[in-house]
């Protein structure tokens, strides 16, 4: 990757604190722009001080703050948002204003600055009630949240901007990231921290419905891999596009609960025995997940180079670490 200043968004969050060590142990200057709303400073606080490093406080909802923030930058990298399915239900005011109206924000600043490049963040979730397995590009259904409706949204500006003003875009459709840094803690958190964090305790993990809903889990490496794929692109038939971002896996929730618990119970037997808590179905939950990442692979050149059972290891051990 050519030198210069890279502004990520959300970068004090879960996957942008990991985008931008990656980026800064490339030589990469980097802005991380952030509001503390879900990003924690503990997340950035060894990159703190160091050259080529800068931390800016400011809020994608205010126009004026995301200006200033991508004046002079080279590349954006934009994953700030307010994330969680079941949040953007309980309040869609803050989700649009975080996520839809934050990401034109963003678009207008990139349009008015001259961005080389702005790689956006999308999500699995615009594939909403759509049955067809494995998700392809192209074949989305109806959207199941406010948080849906607000990245599809996302992806329908930015092909706009595309359109109208050239401005080079590239959008990354995320699948159930997981990893290091990832919050298990409050009603929205992710399902893989909740796992490891109540069996920690010793408490029964919650499941919602059966269990036997599927995702496409994908480690957060797999994402940092993605954001550098796609600011590294030189095919042009990737700009304006969005591109599923996972492992191209499925893997139900008890599965994924069964290879947790066993990884914990090497150091911890009693773990083995904890039984899942089954708790009613939540509304938006989409039943099956599973990303065809075959148009990835061609017009970016992503390759994720962490398999599922690497990034549990990796991940268990990080919170084992942590919070044990």
């Amino acid at each position: 990757m050519a030198q210069g200043t890279i502004l990520v968004t959300g970068g004090a969050g879960f996957i942008g604190s990991h985008v931008c060590d990656a980026l800064m142990a490339e030589g990469v200057a980097v802005k991380c722009f952030d509001n503390f709303a879900t990003g924690r400073l503990e997340n950035i606080a060894h990159l703190e001080g160091r050259e080529g490093f800068t931390l800016v406080t400011g809020d994608l909802r205010v126009h004026a703050e995301v200006l200033a923030a991508v004046k002079g930058v080279d590349k954006v990298v934009h994953l700030g948002a307010m994330g969680s399915v079941p949040r953007s239900i309980a309040d869609p005011l803050a989700s649009e204003a975080a996520n839809l109206t934050g990401t034109l924000h963003v678009l207008e600043a990139c349009r008015t600055h001259g961005v080389q490049r702005l790689v956006y963040a999308s999500s699995s979730s615009v594939y909403g009630d759509s049955q067809v397995l494995p998700k392809r590009e192209g074949e989305e259904g109806h959207p199941l949240s406010p948080y849906a409706v607000t990245k599809a949204m996302d992806e329908a500006y930015a092909g706009l901007y595309k359109r109208l003003f050239g401005l080079p875009v590239i959008g990354l459709r995320f699948f159930n990231v997981f990893g290091e840094r990832q919050d298990p803690q409050g009603p929205y958190a992710a399902v893989i921290p909740r796992f490891i964090q109540s069996l920690l305790k010793h408490e029964a993990p919650q499941v919602h419905g059966d269990g036997g809903q599927t995702r496409d889990f994908t480690h957060v490496g797999n994402a940092v891999e993605a954001v550098r794929a796609a600011l590294n692109s030189e095919d042009e038939q990737a700009i304006g596009r969005v591109f599923n971002i996972a492992l191209g896996n499925s893997t139900s929730l008890l599965e994924l609960l069964d290879g947790i618990r066993e990884r914990l119970a090497v150091n911890d037997p009693a773990i083995g025995t904890i039984e899942a808590q089954h708790l009613a179905d939540r509304p938006g939950d989409v039943r099956a997940s599973m990303a065809d990442i075959t148009l990835a692979r061609q017009l970016i050149g992503f390759n994720p180079p962490v398999d599922l059972a690497t990034g549990l290891d990796r991940t268990v051990a990080w919170y084992a670490a942590h919070l044990g």
